[in-house]
């Protein structure tokens, strides 16, 4: 299956290893220290330009990748499309 983030993204979803809410998890400094070291490494995929409400964590052959989008995690969950 493959979940649609926004503006003609898609993931699969057997890539996904977490969802998290923007607000809810960077008040938290290790969250902000990830997210400051998967932006450095090049490895944050920025969606869409405006606000952002979710960021999905995704891994593929050791590589990961981390996608912010300006959906909401409760919309990303029931968004998921079987193509």
């Amino acid at each position: 299956m493959y979940l649609h983030l926004g503006n003609d993204v898609v993931i699969n979803t057997d890539k996904i290893v977490a969802m998290f809410d923007i607000d809810a998890c960077t008040v938290s400094k290790k969250t902000r220290d990830f997210l400051a070291a998967a932006q450095k490494n090049g490895e944050v995929i920025n969606v869409s330009y405006e606000l952002p409400r979710s960021f999905v964590i995704c891994s593929d052959k050791g590589k990961t990748q981390v996608y912010i989008s300006q959906l909401s995690t409760k919309t990303l969950s029931r968004r998921k499309l079987s193509l």
